[in-house]
């Protein structure tokens, strides 16, 4: 039986290294970007069970119609096949908040909370038509626990997909299905480009391990709930950060 994820914030950095490790493990993947990206084109043209959507998750009133179309594109014998939704799109304005504009912050709010939050409204009801025992993973950072100075807001949103993702767990689970928070730490993607020098390497030093986490690791981890390993997980925040919040 097919199992269709859909992965947001696909094009690149973490989303990308989620959508290759899905692929491998054998999922039907619906990769979710607001740019195609050559990266992920090129993916798509190599690979029959992988699908692009182009869409802007901030144009949060035209989700219901992107998940009516997720679920009609991949359909088999007339069922829908949707077992997983990994929420990963995300975006960190870098600001303090007094001098932060209003509409940052509402475009913040709209991405990193609000849609994830309709995307698993509309796509868990799918999920418990097509029969599986559906996972939802909700893509965090240490950020949402341990704050930083000029990413508050960022913060904000992602206790809060922690707190959501908590309550949903005990609203579904009674039919089998899972909801979990992987929060990464500083990991090597273009969100760590513009930290240098000596910032970077302090970052780095707090680290138990002395290494940034890997978006691979991330992707390995969010696998795992996927799996058989994660069929009584749920509920709970999985950190992958080498150590740096230990």
């Amino acid at each position: 039986m097919r199992k269709t994820v859909i992965v947001t914030g696909a094009g690149r950095g973490l989303g990308f290294a989620i959508v290759q490790k899905l692929l491998h493990d054998g999922f039907y993947v619906v990769a979710v970007s607001r740019t195609e990206t050559d990266e992920i084109k090129d993916l798509t043209q190599a690979n029959d069970n992988l699908e692009f959507l182009k869409f802007d998750l901030e144009k949060t009133r035209d989700i219901f119609q992107l998940c009516k179309d997720i679920v009609q594109s991949t359909k088999l014998d007339n069922k829908p096949t949707i077992f997983s939704l990994i929420n990963n799109a995300a975006i960190g304005t870098d600001g303090i908040l007094g001098t932060m504009h209003e509409t940052d912050i509402e475009r913040m709010i709209a991405i990193n909370i609000t849609a994830p939050i309709l995307l698993t409204k509309y796509l868990t009801r799918m999920m418990m038509l097509s029969g599986h025992k559906g996972r939802i993973v909700n893509i965090g950072s240490i950020i949402g626990s341990t704050g930083y100075s000029g990413l508050s807001v960022y913060g904000a949103t992602k206790s809060a997909m922690e707190g959501f993702s908590r309550s949903l767990s005990r609203e579904i689970g009674k039919i089998g299905m899972t909801v979990n928070v992987v929060a990464p730490g500083y990991m090597e993607t273009e969100m760590t480009t513009g930290l240098e020098g000596d910032k970077l390497d302090s970052i780095r030093r707090r680290s138990a391990m002395k290494l940034f986490a890997r978006p691979s690791d991330v992707a390995e981890t969010v696998a795992f709930l996927l799996g058989k390993g994660g069929d009584r997980i749920t509920g709970t925040v999985l950190t992958v950060d080498a150590g740096s919040t230990a």
